[in-house]
């Protein structure tokens, strides 16, 4: 796993949860997690994200007790709780298919947990009337859920984990049942819910958006591995790992040779084609000759760039124009890569570009970066995006 500052000072303030060398086997042989260590803030949003199979659900179960760990200790307040029943960890949940008990009513729904919990009847009135209140549902205590739309219903099952006040809640792709829309604006409340109440949310998904629009810090798995932990920007802007780099939005990428290391934080790179980039080192070996793969985001690469802003750059053909909305999508075919996609505003002066045209693409070497090469036979072509060449 590779960190930035942000997870380092994580570790000297109020630490709520810890996993310390967790390992999940469910034959004995291969690892769905392996080496797991993880402090996440009392207070944070923390996102969990990854392919399938990744192995963040499995971690997500873990610290609620509905899987066992192999190895390791999982931990809440500085108590070890990994062998502790699921149903005495006071841990809120949200599944995806929210749960809810379909013959009772959203107030009988949210009575349940401070039942069995044996609340005082007035408390649990008391309670559930203040939790209706705050998720906007007042005037539907009494409908089903098969009488609420999706969005309703996420906002019971998410009543319905806090209502019993705790100061963890995990919740596993809860809203992925939702239509766009309803996701993007369940996406801003729950972010709201959460700044409010200031409980701890462990967020386990496998999208980039909803993981950057949502958290304080996302913690990026693959192969049952944490990849990188750190603040949205951090893993979008300064990613560790080429899966980091290519699983979190879209990247172009290409491969060339280690030439040289001129000055801190500058590399030079050439292409097959003799081309020759300058470029940033992300966690790279940095001497001549080794074999590395450079990325570039659509939307930093620049179409007829000033060659002195933008001093990297690829002769290249235009073979496809996509109107987007909010941008547009060019795809470019070169000698060194095919193709190579530019997002630009769909107001900008190369809105008049077209199909077929010759045009030089530019961008700064500080958005040009450069990982190992080994990596990229862990991912597979979708999680590649343009990187085949």
């Amino acid at each position: 796993m590779t960190t930035d500052k942000t997870e380092t000072s994580c570790e000297t303030v109020d630490t709520h949860v810890s996993f310390k060398g967790v390992g999940k086997s469910f034959d004995g042989k291969a690892w769905a997690v392996r080496d797991l260590d993880l402090q996440i803030t009392r207070g944070e949003f923390l996102t969990l994200l990854g392919p399938s199979g990744s192995g963040k659900t499995t971690t997500l179960m873990m610290l609620a007790g509905f899987e066992t760990p192999t190895a390791g200790e999982i931990s809440i307040d500085s108590r070890r709780i990994d062998r502790t029943p699921a149903n005495r960890r006071g841990i809120g949940l949200v599944f995806q298919d929210y749960a809810l008990f379909p013959h009772m009513t959203v107030a009988e729904n949210l009575a349940f947990p401070l039942q069995a919990r044996k609340y005082p009847r007035a408390e649990i009135e008391k309670h559930v009337k203040h939790i209706l209140d705050m998720v906007q549902l007042s005037n539907m205590e009494s409908r089903r859920p098969d009488q609420l739309s999706g969005g309703q219903q996420q906002r019971v099952a998410l009543a319905r984990a806090l209502i019993f006040e705790p100061k963890l809640v995990l919740m596993d792709e809860p809203l992925g049942a939702l239509d766009k829309k309803l996701r993007e604006q369940m996406q801003f409340e729950l972010k709201h819910t959460h700044d409010r109440l200031g409980v701890t949310f462990i967020y386990v998904t496998h999208d980039q958006t909803e993981a950057l629009t949502m958290s304080d810090r996302v913690a990026v798995f693959n192969e049952g591995v944490i990849q990188q932990v750190s603040t949205p920007d951090g893993v979008y802007e300064r990613p560790e790992t080429s899966f980091v780099a290519n699983f979190i939005g879209e990247n172009n990428c290409i491969t060339g040779t280690v030439v040289g290391s001129e000055r801190q934080q500058e590399i030079t790179i050439k292409l097959e084609s003799g081309k020759i980039l300058k470029a940033t080192p992300r966690n790279v070996d940095t001497n001549p000759g080794i074999k590395a793969l450079v990325t570039v985001r659509p939307e930093r690469a620049v179409i007829d760039a000033d060659p002195g802003e933008y001093p990297n750059g690829l002769k290249a053909t235009i073979v496809e124009i996509v109107y987007v909305g909010d941008h547009i999508r060019i795809v470019l075919d070169s000698r060194e890569i095919s193709g190579f996609v530019v997002k630009i505003s769909n107001e900008s002066k190369m809105i008049n570009v077209q199909k077929g045209q010759d045009v030089r693409i530019g961008w700064r070497i500080k958005d040009c970066l450069v990982f190992d090469i080994t990596e990229q036979a862990h991912l597979s072509v979708n999680e590649i995006g343009l990187g085949s060449n």
